[in-house]
């Protein structure tokens, strides 16, 4: 029938129980860092940093990434660098405007 015994069949609802329990506290930490008195950079900056942690766990192990191979976890990672790149362009040119200003 499968080839997967009883066993290693736990120790993988066990991993997926302990990520799913991670996200539910993380999502905890999000609500209650929304009612930290906060200034908006700082509140995007924790929120992005929560979100980070959490998508990097459902797609390393919901999306089973984690076991992939090295090209695309190199992918994934030239991807992110991209991704933070572009996050702070307005940043660099807002401190270019402020400066001329």
């Amino acid at each position: 029938m499968s080839d997967h015994s009883m066993d290693d069949i736990k120790s993988h609802v066990k991993v997926y129980m302990l990520v799913f329990a991670s996200l539910a506290v993380l999502t905890v930490v999000t609500v209650a860092a929304s009612y930290m008195d906060l200034s908006s950079g700082e509140a995007i900056f924790l929120a992005l940093i929560i979100a980070t942690i959490k998508g990097s766990l459902v797609a390393s192990y919901f999306m089973h990434l984690i076991s992939e191979k090295a090209l695309i976890t190199w992918i994934l990672m030239i991807t992110f660098v991209f991704f933070f790149i572009l996050m702070f362009i307005p940043t660099i040119a807002f401190f270019d405007w402020v400066n001329i200003s």
